[in-house]
């Protein structure tokens, strides 16, 4: 029986490693695409800002595309050219490659996110909802419009829109919880801004439920069916931790930290439901969030 052969940059982030290793113990055999020099003899390297060759992405069942400058951080001239070309140019190149494979991938997953609608308030966002204005949203645009080549190749190309995914062991719920556990908690301005959210166990889950799903492509978002505001996550934290979360961070605190870029990271919101992933019949581990964060804490 053919082993499914699976290339995946980005593999050493968060959402990488838990896919990798998932894949890999279910038999699937993992290449990595890396900048590294002298990597494994498993592994692809390449430079995301160059084009790759084509023969060095051939022959792979599937391609999940994560790599990207980490968005979090002060939002410098210089910072915000890095996040846009690490994904634009990123995906072009590889994509470039892959189109013109002497074997094709079947299916092609590309990383996006939920910072594509803006901020939207409390209006419901769907996979057909328009895309919204703001820095992050004009990437997502132009980094879902960088695999449309993949698609008129004939590869079932799905553009991952991730929300907050939520781990113990990195992102936002890592840095929150130190925080938490001391009873120094609380919620980021006003908190009304809505937080969708997934467990990593169901990002892993909805992206091998994606590889197989032949009805699945185009845009599809990656977040629990039931999303909070972050003063309803703020509360639900402090109650799974049996803590007290008075605090409050201020919007100027915030933007004295981050600059303007505290507005889009942490004080807008996205009111997302996974119609798609529903729709096809993907069943969530963890719906609701009290489940999850108790999983996770």
């Amino acid at each position: 029986m053919h082993k499914a052969r699976v290339l995946i940059s980005g593999a050493s982030g968060l959402i990488g490693q838990a896919i990798s290793s998932s894949l890999a113990a279910q038999g699937y055999i993992v290449n990595r695409l890396t900048r590294k020099q002298g990597a494994n003899s498993g592994n692809v390297v390449w430079d995301p800002s160059q084009p790759i060759a084509p023969e060095k992405v051939s022959g792979f069942d599937a391609v999940i595309h994560l790599a990207g400058e980490n968005i979090f951080g002060v939002w410098i001239k210089e910072k915000k050219q890095r996040i846009l070309n690490s994904r634009v140019y990123g995906t072009k190149n590889l994509v470039a490659g892959l189109i013109h494979a002497q074997e094709k991938p079947r299916v092609f997953l590309c990383s996006s996110a939920i910072g594509y609608y803006g901020n939207r308030g409390d209006e419901v966002l769907r996979e057909d909802s328009a895309s919204g204005t703001g820095f992050l949203a004009e990437v997502c645009r132009e980094w879902e419009a960088a695999t449309t080549p993949a698609k008129d190749a004939s590869i079932r190309t799905v553009n991952i829109r991730t929300g907050i995914v939520l781990s113990a062991k990195d992102g936002a719920l890592k840095k929150m919880l130190p925080a938490f556990r001391m009873g120094l908690g609380g919620k980021l301005g006003s908190g009304k801004q809505w937080w969708s959210w997934i467990h990593i166990d169901d990002m892993v889950g909805a992206v091998e439920y994606a590889l197989e799903q032949d009805s699945l492509s185009g845009p599809v978002n990656f977040a629990a069916p039931n999303p909070v505001t972050n003063a309803q996550l703020t509360k639900t934290l402090a109650q799974v931790l049996s803590r007290p979360a008075f605090f409050q961070v201020p919007k100027f605190a915030l933007k004295l930290a981050l600059g303007h870029s505290a507005d889009e990271l942490l004080l807008s919101g996205q009111r997302v439901e996974p119609e798609k992933l529903q729709d096809s019949g993907y069943a969530f581990k963890f719906p609701d969030l009290e489940g999850a964060l108790k999983n996770l804490v």
